[in-house]
């Protein structure tokens, strides 16, 4: 019990000194049996989060999450509660500086509720060149015609061309095609995207 709550102590300090903000992230995680499952991020700082999982983790345990427009992140279990855990995040100053502006990003949108319509102004990338998982998982190149906080326009070769209403994922970017043009295809964002970071969640690694 005395080694369990010096665990938690951390956590309680990390809380503490950053803000923690309610969020509806999806994702997927990897414990250290290297096994995939998918999650659901319910709240987070930039220094730890909560994680509702079918599969629990051990406290201590070392995880490393894929999350919805976050990217990569690692931390270890800190404590566990019904249906999930909490983790911290381990992260460079400058990493800590980026999630806590994505965060004050999503907190803004849900106080604001703002609509993830089309209405924002559409640019075209620097590196048009980014990766596109098809709905059966096949992880293809595809070239970014144009794209908005809500969505893009994608060139595909006409084989590779999803169907309308398929899920697809576009970088690290989750959204659904919602018609066909010309070279390919229209993607809208599963959630309205951060402007500081829309090329780099849509054509980053």
């Amino acid at each position: 019990m005395a080694q369990t709550r010096a665990r938690i102590l951390p956590l309680s300090q990390e809380r503490r000194r950053h803000q923690r903000v309610k969020v509806d992230l999806l994702g997927r995680l990897m414990l250290e049996n290297r096994q995939e499952y998918p999650c659901r991020i319910i709240n987070m700082s930039p220094g730890g989060m909560a994680v509702m999982a079918a599969t629990p983790g051990k406290i201590g345990e070392r995880v490393i999450a894929y999350v919805d427009h976050l990217g990569r992140l690692e931390g270890k279990i800190t404590r566990e509660f019904e249906g999930g855990f909490a983790m911290s995040i381990g992260a460079t100053p400058r990493k800590r500086e980026k999630l806590a502006a994505q965060l004050t990003w999503l907190a803004n949108r849900n106080i604001l509720n703002l609509p993830e319509d089309r209405r924002h102004g559409r640019i075209v990338p620097r590196n048009p060149m980014a990766r596109l998982i098809l709905p059966n998982g096949t992880n293809i190149a595809c070239r970014i015609i144009d794209m908005s906080l809500s969505g893009a326009a994608i060139a595909v070769p006409p084989a590779q061309l999803p169907p309308i209403g398929a899920a697809v994922t576009v970088g690290k970017t989750a959204g659904r095609v919602v018609r066909h043009i010309d070279d390919g295809f229209a993607i809208e964002f599963t959630r309205l995207q951060h402007p500081d970071f829309l090329e780099e969640s849509v054509t980053g690694e």
